[in-house]
This record gives C-alpha cells, sequence and structure tokens, in this order.
C-alpha cells in the first residue's frame, strides 16, 4: 500500500467523524446532480477543467465567472483547456462536507477546489489535493522556497502543512472596523478622536461610553457589533481575542499548546467585549448579514466585519456615513486557496488554470470587485497590472445580496440588500485608496486561525462552549477554561 493510500485510510474515519458536525452530513455522499461520473477517465481527460467553489460574494455572474470567461477566451481553439464553475450551495461546513464526499469517493470530477484556508491540512493529510510544484521537501519551512513572492507571506502560509503548499491563494479576507461617522459627530465625538490605525479597544470602549451619555441615543442603539452568533463567525471573534491577549491555541503542526490559565485569559477577553452595555444585544444571534443590517440602519456604531462590507455599504449608506480602520487589537485571516486534487487526469491544465486565477491581473479584478487580493501587487502596482480588460468591463452592480464565505441564511425579511462594487453611491478615489492601504496593512498583521486536520472537530468545539458563556447569566470563566482545555486536547488530537 502506498504512502498516500495509507494516509486516506487514516484520516478517512477521522473526516467522517467530522462530517457530523456539518450542517448537513447528507451532502457528505457526492456532489451535485449534474456532474459527471470520472468511470471514463479517456472521456474526463479531454475536459472541461472543473472548478468546485462556494457561492461569489459579488453575486451571480460575479467576479470568479467572469475569471473563468476569459480564460475560455484566451484558449478557445482548445477544448481541453476550457474550465467549468461549480458553485456549492449552503454555508461553509456544508460545503467541506460535499467536497470531502465526492473526492473520497470519486463521485464527482472536480480538478480544483477552493477550498476554506482552515481546510488545507484536513484535505492535504487525506491526501485529496496534490502539493504545488517546487514546494518539494527541500524547501524553507514555511514553504515558501521558490514560490511567487509577491503573495502576501501571512496569506500564502495559509497554503502550507508541514512544510509544503498545496494551494495558490486566491482571495483572503481580514476583520475590520467600520464605523459610522454621522452618528460620532452627532454624539460630540469630532474628527480627531475617531477611529485610527493605532486604536486600542480601550479606545472604542471609551467612545462607547461617550455615545451612551448623549441626549441623541436612542433604545435600541449600542456601541458596537460583530457575529456571535454559533457559528464559524463566533470562531473568528474568539481567535481575535485569545491572540489580542497572546493566546495561542496549536502550533504550526497542529499540536494543542494551551491549558486552562491561558483559555481563562482569551475567554475573559471576549466576555469583555461583549459586555452589555458596549455591544448589540443581538450580537450574540448575528451571522455577517444581520451585523451588517444593524450597522448600516443605525443600531450600532462601530462593526467588526470583513473587506466585502465596503462594497456593500455603498447602496446602504451615503458616502460621509460610514468610514473603515483597522481592528484593535488582532485581526484573523479568511479566505480561500485554490488546490488541485489528487486524482485529476487534467492536472497540467488545473495547475495552468489556477496560475492564471491568482496572477497579477486576476488578483487586481479581485481587488476590484470587492474582494480582499491575495498579492501584494495588487495593491500597489494597479497601473502597471491592471484587472483584465474583458473582466473589468463586465463587473457590475451584482443584483444579488453579497454574502460573507460560510453564511448560509438568506437576509432577513425587510433587510437591506447590499450590491456589490461600482454600487452608486461611491466613496471618492481619495477614500478608496485609503481603505486599499488600511486593508493592505491588515492583510500583513492578521493571524491564522489553528492549523490542524482535525478543524472541523475543533472549531465545533469551540463555538459551543463559548457561545455557552457568552449566553450565561452568570458566566463563569473558570470552569468554561477547564471543560474547553480537556475537549481542545481531544480535538487536536484527532479523538
Amino acid at each position: 500500500m502506498t504512502s498516500r493510500h495509507v494516509r486516506r485510510s487514516r484520516v478517512r474515519a477521522a473526516a467522517a467523524v467530522t462530517c457530523l458536525f456539518a450542517l448537513a452530513c447528507a451532502a457528505c455522499t457526492g456532489g451535485p446532480d449534474d456532474t459527471p461520473s470520472p468511470d471514463m477517465k479517456s472521456e474526463a481527460a479531454e475536459g472541461p477543467v472543473v472548478v468546485a467553489s462556494g457561492l461569489d460574494v459579488t453575486g451571480s455572474g460575479g467576479v470568479r465567472q467572469q475569471l473563468i470567461e476569459e480564460w475560455n477566451r484566451s484558449h478557445a481553439k482548445n477544448k481541453a483547456q476550457q474550465a467549468k464553475l461549480v458553485e456549492l450551495p449552503g454555508g461553509a461546513d456544508q460545503q467541506r462536507s460535499q467536497l470531502l464526499g465526492a473526492l473520497q469517493s470519486g463521485s464527482a470530477r472536480y480538478d480544483v477546489v477552493n477550498l476554506d484556508i482552515t481546510w488545507i491540512p484536513e484535505f492535504a493529510e487525506a491526501g485529496l489535493i496534490s502539493p504545488m510544484p517546487g514546494t518539494g521537501d527541500g524547501g524553507g519551512d514555511d514553504g515558501t522556497d521558490d514560490i511567487d513572492l509577491d503573495f502576501i507571506k501571512r496569506v500564502h502560509a495559509t497554503t502550507v502543512w508541514k512544510g509544503r503548499s498545496y494551494a495558490r491563494p486566491f482571495n483572503t479576507d481580514v476583520g475590520l472596523l467600520y464605523y459610522r461617522p454621522d452618528l460620532l459627530t452627532a454624539a460630540g465625538i469630532q474628527t480627531g478622536r475617531q477611529p485610527t490605525a493605532a486604536w486600542t479597544w480601550d479606545d472604542l470602549y471609551a467612545s462607547v461610553g461617550t455615545l451612551a451619555l448623549s441626549p441623541d441615543r436612542t433604545d435600541d442603539r449600542a456601541g458596537w457589533t460583530t457575529q456571535l452568533k454559533q457559528y464559524e463567525g463566533l470562531t473568528a471573534n474568539a481567535i481575535e481575542a485569545f491572540a489580542s491577549v497572546g493566546v495561542e491555541l496549536a502550533d504550526s503542526e497542529g499540536r494543542y499548546t494551551s491549558g486552562p490559565e491561558k483559555l481563562k485569559k482569551g475567554l475573559d477577553e471576549l466576555l469583555d467585549r461583549a459586555r452589555l452595555g458596549r455591544i448589540q444585544p443581538a450580537a450574540l444571534s448575528s451571522d455577517e448579514t444581520a451585523a451588517l443590517t444593524d450597522f448600516a440602519a443605525g443600531r450600532a456604531v462601530f462593526l467588526r466585519h470583513w473587506p466585502y462590507v465596503y462594497g456593500a455599504l455603498k447602496a446602504l449608506l451615503p458616502s460621509n456615513a460610514y468610514s473603515v480602520n483597522r481592528l484593535p487589537g488582532v485581526s484573523v485571516l479568511g479566505g480561500q486557496n485554490l488546490a488541485v486534487t489528487a486524482d485529476s487526469p487534467r492536472a497540467d491544465n488545473a495547475r495552468a488554470l489556477v496560475t492564471f486565477l491568482t496572477s497579477r491581473e486576476s488578483e487586481r479584478c479581485l481587488l476590484d470587485a470587492g474582494f480582499a487580493a491575495t498579492r501584494a501587487s495588487a495593491y500597489t502596482d494597479g497601473s502597471r497590472w491592471p484587472c483584465w480588460p474583458a473582466v473589468a468591463a463586465a463587473l457590475r452592480p451584482a443584483g444579488d445580496s453579497p454574502k460573507a464565505a460560510g453564511t448560509a441564511d438568506p437576509p432577513p425579511s425587510g433587510a437591506p440588500s447590499p450590491s456589490g462594487e461600482g454600487a452608486s453611491g461611491e466613496q471618492g478615489v481619495s477614500a478608496r485608496a485609503a481603505y486599499t492601504r488600511t486593508l493592505s496593512a491588515a492583510l500583513n498583521e492578521a493571524v491564522q486561525r489553528p492549523r490542524t486536520p482535525y478543524y472541523g472537530a475543533f472549531t465545533h468545539v469551540l463555538q459551543s462552549r463559548v457561545h455557552a458563556l457568552l449566553a450565561a447569566k452568570s458566566p463563569d470563566s473558570t470552569a468554561a477554561a477547564v471543560k474547553l482545555d480537556a475537549e481542545l486536547r481531544d480535538a487536536f488530537a484527532g479523538r
């Protein structure tokens, strides 16, 4: 038996168990109904190259589809190199389950998979994706022996597992602080006292205290809001709180490194951020859509959210009613990476497609459309490496409401419907340039969520314990830390 098959057998059982934590376990049996079977290898090898991905936050006919069409135009004479994008339904847990089941069973002929950055160790350990060329065992510890160094270093590190890079960064994400200058000014907080890159959480709390004294404050207005519903958004918020006080849960090899005392420190930091009187009470049940709705409606003055919201807000508020800066403390990375499946009979064409989709021009298209780009040149050399002309011309305000990665629920009835980049009310060139600088700086300082092939089990445990603590009338962080420590030890060990 080959080492790859040994790895697959060992991890397949763990992957099957973690499917139980997904929102739709039935999806583990295969891919979409219209996906052809891989049984006839010779026929399948002719094409197209199939890319499996979650839904595009830029809407129907968004930038990912436009990039696929640009690739197809440039390879119009070669049918074997044509590409097709298959969008998987549901939230992140459902998509992960579908991809795991499809690749393990061979029930879907995916050549390229667009993976959440937290899934790379799991798929690599299971032998479901191939190492990228030029990332052999003789490379550096961070897998950057001969990669394109234009990728932001911290973002590229999300592709690496055990010293080898298994993907290329496609689009990234990072937590940012959005705020309402109009509401701050109305409360007497002038421009000089509004958020800067040097802001701390204490600065935010001080402004929240001032807002509470404002005669213009309404009963339903809170200082800030975020995503504390029991889903991956809660994990991101928890890791940011933990990292802000120096608490790391695992090393680069996925080994658990924390303990009850450290966990209590991180839990206390999160409890402090979620204290009543500071945070919108609805945050405990808020996902990305609900938090954005509260912010746009003026029920929160500060908002922790992802970069796509910068484009979404253009359809919701006047340009002088919102702004953005770096998140106080530590921010966590999100995003997706493109990997070539281990059994793809079109591996060479698949790797060429990945190279195109993550090129300088393509990354600029992603940034222009509202994603956070993974290349440094997208933030500094836009004139030298502009978006592909046909893609730039096709980008338009999306008809569908954008949703953050991992958000499965539609906007609530009566909620504002955000649109994509280029919507009416767009902020000026200087504001866009300032946003781009802010985004680039945040990406260069952000941290990763734990790297482990058992991420599904880890995040399930963390969400469950943290949400229960936040919802408790008299939260006991000491007791919660002891329980969380025991459960995390098991999760990181694959038990």
